[in-house]
């Protein structure tokens, strides 16, 4: 049994690169943008080790200059689909039968070559396919993702251990082998983290499964740079398979599929819930009953109390709400603010959201580049004519959209004065920011407002200075957030140190960078071997 016989490297958290003027990595950056905006590619599938291309293709574009193609993407069909299938499994068994170590190997390759040469490539990409600033690049494609790799390969040998049985009797070994599925993993990637891209394939691979990767039109592009990175680190043939396609078709035939093992999702609550209901309808074709794990959609909160720190309380929310322009998953959307101090901080807030610059992400002055897409832009754009439309809401600041040259929306504020406007209760997913005002003598109300307004259970954050307060909102609101965050801003979850997923409408808070995502992607067999068996079937009660 090998599974405990070697330990992974002590994983610690990848430092992140600053890019100030004159520093060197601005240079290498630099480099890499000119490189990777020089020309055109063709991105093909990659199937079984093998590029495939299918002739039907879509543009890889800027979101912030959407003239701008940076690649002619393959599309999948039935057939192509089929044949990913037919690699995973044909994968599977040498995989799963690898030693941990040579598995782990792979991985924690893969961050090695990230955190060295392929890292500004990889930042690079992701400015530019998904309008990200080289800070937000780095923090995502190079940091999270080179964590997500030596983290997990660290956690694939704490399950390892965790998982073997306390007792074995003389005369017996009793052992647990954790096994990689049976069959392949469908991962689904968002368009919003490269490094969510570059683990949900990843994580059922380490634990010894195999894995069908779509990843998103709208990240097509950084994504294939992530899939010749796992190539480059050694992964064979046919452990992930790149399948850029149709979301309905491609998952109309995988979900049907006999083999059809688990599926690993980052995306909307929608399309969860349908994915749910398609696995139920298909559960008497597969093999084994498929894994479901998803983290989905978010309304999150930050609320404030009267004794909240104002200055911390305005950076968190113009961090929390505005960088990435509102894409992350955990981005602030809602906030309730006590009144005394809304009324001391609404002025320096609506300062601070009005010094942000906005534009092309490779311009190192701009805090926000454009929203992913034209659907994005127009329900951003929806919710602002909506809110200035409405009687009871008004916008602050901002409210101001530009899609000539790019999907541009401008960090926008508005004062609900209902709690239950549309802006503060539905998920928007832009850089759009709604504040309902509230009496200071009303805090326990405003908990309630939190819990029980949207139906998501994402991430959320408590100002106070008042511990009363901090512990009277931590009771409260125990199942409004997975991610809860007292005095700080709802983002910036790090692998190793907050465990990232919510639950309710949020997904399935199986916790991405920890023992509890990868301990989904395995199946255990329990193992009793007995040293002497016993050779008489009669029991000492039986004797006369």
């Amino acid at each position: 049994m090998p599974n405990d016989r070697i330990a992974a490297p002590p994983p610690t958290n990848e430092p992140v690169l600053e890019f100030r003027p004159g520093a060197p990595e601005r240079a290498d950056l630099d480099a890499a943008v000119k490189e990777l905006t020089a020309g055109e590619i063709e991105i093909p599938l990659i199937i079984g080790g093998k590029e495939v291309r299918t002739g039907n293709t879509i543009e890889a574009v800027m979101p912030h200059r959407h003239g701008h193609v940076l690649a002619r993407v393959h599309q999948a069909g039935p057939a192509e689909v089929d044949a990913a299938v037919d690699a995973a499994m044909a994968a599977r068994h040498d995989w799963s039968h690898a030693d941990p170590e040579h598995r782990a190997a792979v991985f924690l390759k893969a961050a090695t070559l990230l955190a060295g040469s392929w890292r500004m490539k990889i930042n690079a990409a992701t400015m530019l396919n998904q309008s990200k600033t080289c800070h937000q690049a780095e923090i995502d494609a190079a940091c999270e993702m080179i964590d997500f790799f030596r983290f997990n390969c660290s956690y694939m040998y704490e399950i390892y251990q965790i998982i073997q049985p306390r007792v074995s009797p003389a005369g017996s070994w009793n052992t647990v082998e954790g096994r990689g599925l049976e069959g392949f993993v469908y991962a689904i990637t968002p368009f919003n983290f490269t490094s969510i891209a570059g683990n949900l394939p990843h994580a059922p691979a380490l634990m010894g499964g195999t894995s069908v990767w779509k990843p998103s039109d709208s990240s097509l592009y950084s994504n294939y740079m992530v899939m010749r990175l796992f190539e480059a680190a050694g992964l064979p043939p046919g452990v992930i398979n790149f399948v850029p396609g149709d979301a309905v078709r491609v998952s109309e035939r995988l979900f049907a599929h006999p083999e059809f093992a688990g599926v690993h999702f980052t995306g909307s609550t929608e399309v969860f819930r349908s994915i749910w209901r398609t696995i139920g309808e298909n559960l008497g074709r597969y093999r084994n009953y498929p894994r479901i794990v998803g983290e989905t959609g978010g309304k999150n909160f930050v609320l404030a109390h009267p004794s909240a720190n104002g200055d911390a309380l305005i950076a968190a929310l113009v961090r929390g709400a505005y960088e990435f322009q509102g894409q992350k998953c955990s981005a602030g959307s809602r906030a309730y603010i006590p009144r005394s101090v809304w009324q001391r901080i609404e002025g320096k807030l609506v300062s601070e959201i009005e010094s942000i610059r906005m534009g092309d992400p490779t311009d190192y002055g701009n805090f926000m580049g454009a929203v992913i897409h034209r659907g994005a832009f127009d329900r951003c754009r929806r919710y602002i004519d909506q809110a200035t439309s409405l009687a009871d809401a008004s916008i602050v600041t901002g409210g101001k959209t530009d899609d000539a040259e790019g999907y541009f929306v401008a960090p926008t504020l508005i004062r609900a004065e209902r709690p239950d406007v549309p802006s503060m209760v539905e998920e928007i997913f832009g850089p759009i920011l709604s504040v309902f005002v509230y009496d200071d003598t009303r805090f326990e109300e405003a908990l309630a407002l939190c819990d029980e307004s949207t139906p998501y259970g994402l991430t959320g954050a408590i100002f106070a200075e008042d511990q009363s307060a901090i512990s009277q909102a931590f009771e409260r609101l125990r199942y409004a957030a997975g991610n809860f965050y007292i005095n700080d801003k709802p983002t910036g979850a790090v692998v190793g140190q907050q465990p990232f997923g919510g639950a309710r409408a949020s997904g399935t808070n199986d916790k991405a960078g920890s023992t509890l995502n990868l301990m989904r992607w395995v199946s255990p067999r329990a193992i009793k071997e007995t040293f002497d068996p016993p050779r008489d079937y009669r029991y000492p009660f039986l004797a006369q």
